[in-house]
């Protein structure tokens, strides 16, 4: 029997200056969630495969889960491919095309804690490809979608899939929400460029048929320890606490005890 539910876990930052636990992990807590994956049957998809799987057209096997990192952290290629070669895992980097081998400049007047940060390169980018990680959008240069006209925001997602693709010399059909936001326009240039599926931040379990613009994302932060990162991904839910984990079963009981009642 396949999997009937995939979670999709988001990281941005992976990097031993933790200074922004809401989007950076250190690398050894990092390993440690990698770990708990594997003691716990998971098994890493790639972005094809679930793309494939969420549209119905392919299958996968119980336990998988799709690993993604938002904004393409030069920080990437140090601290998560060596831990996901090692085990032969794939991931799927969404890069601000505009911005490769660059800083994060979108974040220019926010509290950067540490200044700017750099960004992948491209010999960096090959090298990671060749070790399984696929790279799909995140726009041009990081733009709020739900800001824009409709000339800005073309260029900012249409232009942006027309970069990867000279870059990477194949195609690119996924894209994930700066800041997570989207309203109907951002749908509408993300479906008519050309994407067949649209990561949000929206939190919970994926299954297929679902909205294929707005596939969930369980948000991984650098306070997650392995219990609570378990709790995460088990539950498909971004609170890993211990109460959040007896109101996920007390819904599991609920609906059980629904279902008897009707049978």
């Amino acid at each position: 029997m396949g999997a009937e539910r995939v979670p999709v876990l988001m990281y941005h930052r992976v990097d031993p200056a933790a200074d922004d636990p809401a989007l950076c992990v250190a690398p050894r807590r990092f390993a440690a969630q990698m770990r708990w994956l594997a003691d716990h049957g998971y098994r890493p998809c790639s972005h094809a495969a679930f793309r494939d799987w969420y549209l119905g057209l392919a299958a996968l096997p119980p336990h998988a889960v799709l690993l993604t990192f938002d904004d393409g952290y030069a920080g990437l290629h140090e601290h998560v491919l060596p831990v996901l070669a090692a085990r032969g895992w794939p991931a799927a980097v969404f890069l601000v095309s505009a911005l490769i081998g660059a800083h994060d400049r979108w974040a220019a007047g926010a509290d950067t804690r540490g200044g700017p940060r750099a960004l992948l390169a491209r010999a960096q980018i090959d090298e990671m490809a060749r070790h399984g990680f696929d790279f799909q959008s995140h726009s041009r240069t990081h733009s709020d979608l739900t800001t824009l006209d409709a000339a800005r925001l073309h260029e900012q997602v249409a232009g942006s899939r027309r970069e990867l693709e000279d870059l990477l010399g194949r195609a690119v059909d996924g894209f994930a929400y700066p800041y997570g936001r989207c309203d109907e326009a951002a749908r509408a240039a993300v479906a008519q460029a050309g994407y067949r599926i649209a990561y949000s931040v929206r939190s919970g379990f994926n299954r297929p048929g679902g909205d294929a613009l707005a596939v969930r994302r369980l948000d991984i932060t650098g306070g997650d320890k392995p219990a609570r990162f378990g709790r995460k991904v088990a539950m498909g839910t971004n609170d890993g606490s211990w109460q959040g984990r007896m109101r996920y079963l007390a819904a599991r009981l609920r609906g059980a005890g629904r279902e008897a009642a009707q049978a």
